[in-house]
Parts: structure tokens; C-alpha cells; sequence
């Protein structure tokens, strides 16, 4: 086996960071004619899977490897509601069935604690729950969906392209939305995210329609140059607080007002809108100063009795 074989392989279990774990039978290094069974991560796959998989790193004693096609699918497998799974980096396991989520990540728990903690060897005569100790069962969240107080959208004038090649042209635009796995430039244009409401994805196309209307120019990394960097939208759980966080490189408290006046009229949910400015270079929404151009400048939400 070598690295970018193509393999197929039923997965068993389920490992860490949402990978499947299944074995492969390799010829016996060991002389005795019984082959070597060989341990596979395959990363979007889940107990249950046959998969077809691209290997991608190949060890002594393992190898990782990525689907690229499901062959027949587990029984907990689900028709994904977002039409941009699989290619943005917001949802890993929108395609698995959410009760078994919450017990996958039980098994993991339990098992970090019984075996890397070594609770499981407890002295003679002592039991668990008198040492202190008992796992208790996850608490579902309530929503499987729109439950996140926070989201945060970065403006870019390169879009991710699913298929390129030689003949591909890339054209700069307007772009905002979420980046895609390990690529901090190329964003994902996305008019509609389950993460955290219905609101926010209206608010996030309104803004998108406001400022490309208007021209205006995206900061960009390698000239540091450039006005929008990223738009933040807060909403609080247990109050009607929603904030809205635009992050500049720099003021422009004209075309602020009219943003504010215009997002306000159309959404009046909004509580307060903030201005972050930032001349940092990094590509991080935290602002060097920021400007509350509506509202208090603050949220504010409930967490049990805090």
C-alpha cells in the first residue's frame, strides 16, 4: 500500500475528530503465512461504512486516508440539510444522526477516563461512585439546529472554487460567507447557514447586497490594503439582545451611518452595532478600537442562573 491508493474498507469504530477506524488485511511481514492486519483512519466515514478511501498519510503501523466514496452507508447516516456540507468547515457531522452523535461522543468520554485516566483500575474494595466518580450521560442540546450565539463571516474577493484546473479562470468579486477547511483565503458564498438563525442569514445577504452595491473595496492580506474584513453577528439565547460587529481596516463613519440606518429600519431585532477597526495584519475579528454606532455596544445573555 502507498500513499494515494485507492482502497475499500468497512469501518468498525469511530475515532476522535469524527474519523471511522477500519482494518485492512496486508501481506504477513511475519513469515507465517497469516496476513497483517492493518489499522485505517478514514476521515467522514462512520461505523457501519463501506467506503471506497484515498490514503493520504501512510505510517508504520497506520495509515489516514479521506472518502471518496460511500459504497453502502451506515443505518445512522442522514440526508444532510445544508446544501454546503462537505465543502465549508462550519458542520463535520451534519450526515449522522444526532442521538448517535451524542453516544459516540459518550463512548469517547468514557473511554478517555477508563483508560487514559485509569479510573477502570480502581484498588480493591473501592468502587467508582465511592472514589468520586461516575459518568453521566450527555445532555442532548434542545436544538440540532440554529443553536450558536455567535457567527462569524469574512469578506474575501477570491471565492472557493470546487473544481479547478488548468483552464479555470479566477476572477476576483465580492465575496462573504465561511472559510473552507485549511484555506484562510478562498471564502465559501454562502446565502443561508443552520448554525445560529434565520435572522443571521438574513442579516448576512442584506450586508452582502449594501456593501457590493456600493463598491467597496476588501482588505487584503498581501497588499494590506483594502475596507471590510469581517462581519460578526452575537445573538443572545435568553434575551433579545443581537449585535451586529462589522470589522474595518480602517473608519468610515459616513458609510457606517447609512449601514446603520438602513440594517436597523429592516431588522429592528438588531439591539447594537459596533465598529471594530483593525490595521493588524492577522486574520483575526478583533479590532484595534471599535465604535458603537447603535445601541449600548453590549449584549447580554443568561447562562443556568448566571
Amino acid at each position: 500500500m502507498n500513499k494515494g491508493d485507492t482502497i475499500q474498507i468497512k469501518v468498525d469504530r469511530y475515532a476522535f475528530e469524527g474519523k471511522g477506524i477500519g482494518k485492512i488485511n496486508l501481506e504477513s511481514t511475519s513469515g507465517n503465512n497469516e496476513p497483517d492486519s492493518f489499522i485505517v483512519f478514514v476521515n467522514g466515514a462512520y461505523p457501519g461504512d463501506i467506503v471506497s478511501a484515498k490514503i493520504k498519510k501512510l505510517k508504520k503501523t497506520y495509515a489516514e486516508a479521506f472518502v471518496e466514496e460511500v459504497l453502502t452507508p451506515s443505518s445512522k447516516r442522514v440526508e444532510p440539510r445544508c446544501k454546503y456540507f462537505g465543502t465549508c468547515g462550519g458542520c463535520k457531522q451534519q450526515d449522522l444522526n444526532y442521538a448517535q452523535q451524542t453516544a459516540y461522543k459518550q463512548e469517547q468520554v468514557e473511554d478517555i477516563f477508563k483508560h487514559d485516566g485509569g479510573f477502570a483500575d480502581l484498588p480493591d474494595g473501592l468502587s467508582a461512585d465511592k472514589a468520586g466518580f461516575e459518568i453521566e450521560n450527555i445532555i442532548p442540546s434542545e436544538n440540532v439546529f440554529y443553536y450558536r450565539n455567535k457567527m462569524e463571516f469574512s469578506f474575501s474577493e477570491l471565492e472557493w472554487l470546487k473544481v479547478i484546473d488548468e483552464n479555470t479562470e479566477i476572477k476576483k468579486g465580492f465575496f462573504v460567507g465561511l472559510h473552507v477547511p485549511n484555506n484562510f483565503e478562498k471564502i465559501l458564498d454562502v446565502e443561508e447557514c443552520f448554525l445560529q438563525s434565520e435572522l443571521s442569514s438574513q442579516i448576512l445577504n442584506f450586508s452582502r447586497d449594501f456593501f457590493k452595491q456600493r463598491g467597496l473595496s476588501i482588505y487584503n492580506t498581501k497588499t494590506h490594503s483594502g475596507y471590510l474584513r469581517n462581519l460578526v453577528i452575537r445573538q443572545s439565547q435568553k434575551t433579545s439582545d443581537m449585535m451586529i460587529n462589522l470589522v474595518t481596516f480602517e473608519k468610515n463613519e459616513f458609510l457606517m451611518k447609512e449601514y446603520v440606518s438602513l440594517i436597523t429600519k429592516k431588522f429592528p431585532e438588531i439591539t447594537t452595532i459596533v465598529n471594530n477597526v483593525s490595521k493588524k495584519k492577522a486574520s483575526i475579528a478583533v479590532g484595534d478600537y471599535e465604535i458603537v454606532y447603535h445601541g449600548s455596544g453590549y449584549i447580554y445573555d443568561k447562562i443556568g442562573d448566571y
